[in-house]
């Protein structure tokens, strides 16, 4: 098995050549067809995620090297445990990587997300940056249909983010707008998918034309740069009369949460997604005063996949860009990626 791994935290990923997994118990055996570059997988390449004021998560925590990065997976089951379904060789799938330890309260009530002690592919499992990928279970690859093989595997991680976080807006009309922050692979998604959820107008803001551009091809009804002073009164004169309801971070940094929190109306809610880093101060005073709502949102869970799924199926949404490059060039695809020079995804083909 090919696989490109991480040896040493913030250097090149090296291919190595290891023997083919056999699945046990109930895993599966996938080969990897297609492989979405996630902008997580460059904080985990780092080693390490930025808690501010000094504090780091170091992902020596979680792993041991070698490790093959790599959520967002599409391939074939060419292999199955003694105790999984034999019917399911040949299945050609989504692999949904958010996958918890299987006992909690969490993950009974199918909220694997939520799980304390996950078992994720592709950040605590070894990824699909390879030719083969081994599942915990079968119930984790899930059909995509007549979708595009490298569209269908954004949806395991950029789609799903999206879809996520649009399903925990407010209820809202036309007449009410959401604000998107950042127009990354998960902001396009967002943006694409956002008419299959809410009928409110999408504001985005991004530092970056070539992405706003992107972001008004995918149906937002304005795009700016947010950034800066008077950056959350060019977004509440976009939104016209009424100042947004919601806006959804997909940065994550000190600047664009605030830019959120300061955009978004009275009873307004921020959802904080994106994983830059750092920390903000916040008036306790002004949150009741505002009736601000500030709430996490990560990934999705895997009903919330196959909800994905049927709604690409069968909803017209502006799909993310997508960009395939062979998997050879994954060092170069991560130094664009963290140069800013992806507009919306690449998927890597083994």
């Amino acid at each position: 098995m090919n696989s490109y791994q991480i040896t040493a935290f913030g250097r090149p990923l090296e291919l190595r050549c290891t023997a083919e997994p056999e699945p046990a118990g109930s895993e599966v055996l996938v080969r990897v067809e297609r492989a979405g570059v996630c902008h997580s997988d460059l904080h985990i390449w780092h080693g390490f995620f930025d808690l501010g004021g000094g504090k780091r998560f170091e992902m020596t925590q979680r792993m041991t090297l070698p490790f093959t990065l790599g959520h967002e997976i599409v391939g074939e089951v060419v292999a199955v445990g003694p105790d999984a379904d034999p019917d399911l060789v040949g299945t050609q799938g989504i692999v949904h990587p958010w996958i918890g330890c299987g006992s909690c309260h969490a993950c009974a009530a199918g909220e694997e997300v939520r799980c304390a002690k996950p078992r994720t592919v592709g950040t605590r499992r070894d990824g699909g940056y390879s030719d083969h990928v081994l599942v915990p279970h079968g119930r984790y690859i899930v059909p995509y249909g007549d979708l595009e093989p490298g569209l269908a595997a954004t949806c395991a991680c950029s789609g799903l983010t999206a879809y996520s976080a649009l399903k925990k807006l407010p209820r809202m009309s036309a007449e009410d707008s959401v604000v998107i922050i950042g127009a990354g692979g998960v902001g396009l998604a967002c943006v694409g998918l956002a008419g299959a959820v809410t009928p409110a107008k999408v504001i985005v803001s991004d530092v970056g034309g070539t992405k706003r551009a992107a972001a008004l091809a995918a149906g937002a009804h304005a795009a700016l740069d947010g950034s800066g002073e008077g950056g959350s009164a060019a977004i509440r004169e976009a939104a016209g009369d009424r100042p947004p309801r919601a806006a959804i971070d997909f940065v994550g940094s000190p600047e664009t949460l605030r830019l959120a929190i300061d955009s978004v109306d009275v009873g307004g809610i921020v959802i904080s997604v994106g994983l830059y880093g750092g920390e903000i101060a916040i008036s306790t005073a002004l949150l009741p005063l505002r009736q601000t709502t500030i709430r996490g949102s990560y990934v999705g869970s895997l009903e919330e996949l196959r909800e994905l799924v049927g709604v690409m199926q069968t909803r017209d949404v502006k799909a993310v860009p997508v960009t395939t490059r062979p998997m050879a060039e994954v060092n170069a695809i991560l130094a664009d990626l963290e140069a800013g020079r992806i507009v919306g995804r690449t998927v890597m083909v083994p």
